[in-house]
């Protein structure tokens, strides 16, 4: 017998081996400031950029689990606030009969790399829908990032798991 998953298709059965499927990517927020307008588009200053990626995952059953990447980009013309454009890329995965690593790996690499693309998109829309000149984020190595928490959870002493993260209230 198969589960239900959060958009109505059944789950592969456990019997059929281990699945990985996406259910739902949807944006959970997004904002937009420009708060010098319309006098910044006159600076001749060097614009400073600061990027800031964090990952969140929470788990909703015992097969799915909601994974945001949060991106916020701030964009300074000398002392002056240019923009800051914030997204925050949601989806819901599906991981069924797969060990605790397997989960893991999964939810620290390949989910932000589903959404990250997501993400790049609007964000580069968010600047250019503001009247500033296009920006793209450049590709983003979520295995080496992984690897380097892997590395940190370790020194720490720490063992949980992405999967057993607890839900995270708003940043």
């Amino acid at each position: 017998m198969s589960e239900e998953n959060t958009n109505g298709a059944a789950l592969a059965d456990t019997a059929t081996g281990p699945a990985f499927t996406v259910e739902k990517i949807y944006v959970k927020d997004v904002s937009f400031e420009s708060p010098n307008a319309p006098s910044i588009f006159n600076d001749a200053v060097q614009p400073e950029l600061q990027l800031n990626l964090n990952q969140q995952v929470q788990r909703l059953g015992e097969n799915a689990f909601e994974v945001v990447l949060a991106v916020t980009l701030s964009c300074k013309a000398g002392e002056r606030t240019a923009y800051v454009a914030e997204v925050k890329q949601a989806g819901v995965f599906g991981l069924v009969g797969l060990d605790p690593q397997s989960i893991d790996v999964l939810l620290g690499t390949q989910c932000p790399n589903i959404l990250f693309p997501y993400v790049r998109q609007l964000v580069s829309d968010l600047i250019q829908a503001g009247g500033f000149p296009p920006f793209f984020l450049q590709p983003i190595n979520f295995e080496g990032l992984y690897a380097e928490t892997l590395r940190q959870r370790q020194e720490q002493g720490e063992g949980a798991s992405l999967a057993d993260s607890e839900p995270a209230g708003n940043a």
